[in-house]
């Protein structure tokens, strides 16, 4: 079997890889993450997606190599990582009572043939309305300011929330495993069959 990598350093996108019994290696791909002009939400995180697992293959000429990337939005605008409590704070009060889409791109790239397959998951996360004293409660617990959106659905945001819409809930979480599934299938990969350990 082709080694497998995951092309990101996040511990989270790793335990949900883990889930499917598979060796892999976790690599950090090293990109410039901006917008391109004009670029639209979907456009980006497909784009870098591939470039992320692109980015390993030059080093790994014999691998799968998983990418993926995800943006959060509202009113058609992304939301970036706040960095800080004050960014975080107009990031759910701009959310409470709303829905904000979560776009996650994930790619799949065999580096010794070439082939390329990626997608674009969609999820929508409908908040609470929220008070300033709920928000700044939950920023305090959990500092989610590295995270998209302001809050770490696999943790105490999921407080902050009235409903959840989508196909597959690790979307949001950053590794949409059910059409991953489909891509390591096309590659001979078949999760539902023994393998040698696990990761």
């Amino acid at each position: 079997m082709q080694q497998l990598i995951l092309g990101s350093s996040s511990p989270f996108r790793a335990e949900l890889l883990a889930k499917l019994g598979l060796l892999f290696d976790a690599v950090s791909p090293d990109i410039d993450e901006q917008a391109l002009p004009g670029e639209d939400a979907t456009k980006l995180v497909q784009r870098l997606s591939e470039q992320k697992a692109q980015a390993i293959a030059l080093n790994h000429p014999d691998a799968l190599i998983i990418g993926s990337d995800q943006v959060a939005v509202l009113d058609g605008s992304i939301l970036g990582k706040p960095g800080n409590h004050q960014n975080a704070v107009q990031q759910l009060q701009a959310a409470s009572g709303r829905t904000v889409q979560f776009l996650t791109g994930l790619a799949l790239f065999n580096s010794k043939t070439g082939e390329m397959q990626s997608v674009v998951e969609p999820f929508e996360v409908s908040f609470r309305t929220l008070s300033l004293e709920q928000i700044d409660f939950y920023l305090k617990q959990e500092q989610p300011y590295q995270c998209a959106g302001s809050f770490k659905s696999e943790g105490f945001g999921i407080s902050l929330f009235s409903k959840l819409e989508g196909n597959d809930p690790n979307t949001l979480i950053g590794l949409p495993l059910i059409r991953l599934i489909a891509m390591l299938q096309k590659q001979g990969i078949d999760v539902l069959q023994p393998k040698q350990s696990k990761h």
